[in-house]
């Protein structure tokens, strides 16, 4: 690789990108704004890429430094300021969706040897780029955690490594694969993200990490809620049953909170009281000296408010949602507006179950304005519910006629 940008063979560059990280030849045209015929022809060995300007872009697109392709350090190299905007992270998010798979392609050639070394730099690294999650979409997230899941499988697969640094990398593997499961169901990737939690269910066995394993099948329980409430209530109580006295407190009130979600979604009400109380219970006993994995770590009394809330809206008992929604939701800024909007959208619904429909339309509309531009299929589908509700129920009053003409 290093060879290959040397001599400004991008056509090489191209073909050893799609062979060792497959990333696909349209996915490296689009990131260069390269048609996908040429990127194609070069990889063939047909033409070669003379204009110093467009080996600007294409290093730019696949994060490569200056100097490995003769050009001063590109703008990106240097640290950049802690006041990034939203929009400077969208882009950033699409270039290292691209790039990410690049570390090891671009690494001396040869078997790597993993130590518990490596296993950090690597947990650390997906630690941060979870961070992401907290203000873009899964539609922006998902090739960046994608990409951080086929580097760890081509490192087990390339590497040597002793049997207990074989079950961090898998451990990692299945926590990586949850992750971009995730991104995959936000942006709309149903059947990737399914297939994504199956895989690391499997991975989490096979490093007998049980935590890992229990959370997958609490995702394939929270996906499965719309279609099949009962086999996602099945599912979700078999992550549950599994807890172990070792399970860290933010994990085991993680399970639970999700398996009172698709009680409630399967219409049990004294069911879901009893799974948030159990979740609530394990939140209380949380020690301040207790590790918490990264994965769970932001569960918390403001998300399991949330949750309570989005639960008894699903029941249709306002009184108790409204409360806990709007104590929920006043730990989150407008810079995390995915997260904000979904969860307006069941404080709107929750209003309009009451009849307080103006309360409900201006709710409403508070999301809309924070789910525009953002990649996320799961608000816009519920502002449509939300919205498709009032009209049904309150078509007649005018603030509900407006809102439709709006979303119309």
């Amino acid at each position: 690789m290093r060879h290959a940008l040397a001599a400004h063979d991008f056509g090489a560059v191209f073909r050893l990108t799609r062979e060792e990280a497959g990333i696909s030849y349209q996915r490296i045209a689009a990131e260069c704004g390269i048609k996908p015929e040429r990127v194609g022809s070069l990889a063939r060995g047909r033409g070669r890429v003379e204009s110093y300007e467009k080996i600007a872009v294409i290093a730019d697109a696949l994060r490569i430094p200056g100097s490995l392709v003769g050009l001063a350090p590109r703008p990106w190299e240097s640290s950049a300021s802690a006041d990034v905007r939203r929009r400077d992270l969208l882009q950033a998010a699409g270039a290292v969706g691209l790039a990410a798979s690049l570390p090891d392609i671009m690494a001396p050639s040869g078997i790597r040897r993993i130590g518990t070394g490596t296993i950090v730099q690597l947990r650390e690294r997906t630690a941060r780029l979870r961070r992401l999650d907290d203000i873009l979409g899964g539609g922006d997230t998902y090739r960046v955690y994608d990409a951080e899941y086929q580097i760890t499988k081509g490192i087990l697969r390339t590497g040597t490594y002793s049997e207990a640094v074989l079950r961090e990398l898998l451990a990692l593997l299945a926590e990586q694969a949850q992750q971009a499961g995730w991104a995959a169901f936000d942006g709309g990737r149903e059947r990737e993200a399914a297939g994504l939690y199956r895989e690391s269910r499997s991975t989490a066995e096979e490093a007998g990490a049980g935590d890992l394993a229990r959370n997958a099948l609490a995702f394939l329980a929270y996906q499965a809620g719309p279609t099949d409430p009962q086999a996602a209530a099945t599912i979700a109580a078999r992550s549950c049953a599994a807890i172990t006295e070792q399970t860290p407190a933010t994990v085991r009130a993680l399970l639970w909170e999700r398996y009172a979600w698709a009680l409630a979604v399967a219409g049990d009400a004294s069911g879901t009281d009893e799974a948030l109380h159990t979740a609530g219970t394990a939140l209380d006993s949380a020690d301040a000296d207790e590790p918490q994995p990264d994965w769970s770590a932001w569960v918390g009394r403001a998300e399991l408010d949330i949750m309570a809330g989005r639960c008894w809206t699903e029941l249709r008992r306002p009184l108790r949602a409204v409360p806990l929604l709007i104590r929920g939701l006043a730990v989150f800024d407008d810079a995390h507006a995915r997260d904000k909007a979904l969860y307006l959208t069941w404080l709107a619904e929750a209003y309009a179950t009451a009849g307080e429909v103006e309360e409900a339309v201006a709710v409403a509309v508070r999301a809309i304005e924070l789910a525009d531009g953002v990649a996320s299929a799961r608000p816009r589908r519920r502002i449509e519910h939300v919205v498709s509700r009032l009209a049904l129920d309150h078509g007649s009053v005018p603030a509900v006629a407006e809102l439709v003409e709006r979303t119309a």
